[in-house]
């Protein structure tokens, strides 16, 4: 399968150093895309970056703390300074695979806040980071990693998602005179660490259980997902909130 206006573009990926994220990056790199793994943790971004590398694709690895106006903007600056501009944007990440469970009611609020500033504002800070070089290369793509949780009420990272999906139907607007689309994915249960830590094995069963399509998604189904929505083949495509979940969650 190919995705025609994905060669030779520069695609950053947030939180691409493991899970889905990864999945995005590797995705983008064989279809020939620079890819930027923008990545909080060191360890796994270099090595994420260099086993790209090593497989024939070409990625650099960033640091990046997206809860962070100054670091998304010295991200920014150091892609563009190596690559000339950017092209593609996948906010991938977030708090998740170590997420506390807590309800919203008892919540320590440092934490809440910093899951917020995390899960809900990092999108936000990102794209402020990266638009103006999308704008000024005509035009580009950006995908925020939304959930299915933002459609069932289950605490603040359902809100954090509901935001994500929101956050997007803006930037669509505001964006698109610019040429810049902005659509999200809502992954329904993926086969991750992620997911592994969060969701006991039985409770794993019993959702996969409910599902139309009765397994669990992979990293793949999410990539191929965005991959088509960067691509010129989503040309007319923007504001849109794709679940890629196996027909967990169906909506008029």
């Amino acid at each position: 399968m190919s995705f025609p206006g994905i060669e030779g573009k520069v695609a950053i990926v947030t939180g691409s150093g493991g899970g889905i994220g990864e999945g995005y990056a590797r995705a983008l790199a064989r279809e020939k895309a620079k890819v930027v793994v923008a990545e909080i943790d060191e360890a796994k971004g270099k090595a994420v970056a260099e086993s790209i590398q090593q497989e024939g694709g070409e990625a650099l690895y960033v640091a990046v703390d997206v809860s962070s106006p100054e670091s998304t903007g010295d991200m920014a600056a150091t892609v563009i300074d190596a690559y000339g501009g950017i092209d593609f944007l996948v906010n991938n990440a977030a708090i998740f695979g170590d997420m506390k469970l807590d309800s919203m009611l008892r919540v320590d609020w440092d934490y809440y806040r910093k899951f917020m500033d995390v899960n809900m504002d990092g999108a936000l800070l990102c794209a402020r980071a990266c638009f103006r070089s999308m704008r000024k290369r005509g035009g580009g793509a950006i995908v925020n990693q939304s959930s299915t949780a933002a459609w069932m009420g289950v605490g603040y990272y359902g809100l954090a998602k509901g935001a994500t999906n929101s956050l997007t139907h803006c930037l669509a607007r505001e964006m698109g005179a610019m040429g810049i689309r902005v659509n999200a994915i809502a992954p329904g249960p993926t086969d991750t660490e992620a997911l592994a830590s969060q969701v006991p094995e039985a409770y794993r069963d019993q959702l996969v259980s409910g599902l139309p399509l009765s397994r669990l998604g992979t990293p793949d189904d999410m990539a191929n997902a965005c991959l088509f929505l960067l691509s010129d083949a989503a040309a007319w495509v923007t504001g849109q909130i794709f679940a890629v979940d196996g027909g967990q969650i169906t909506r008029g």
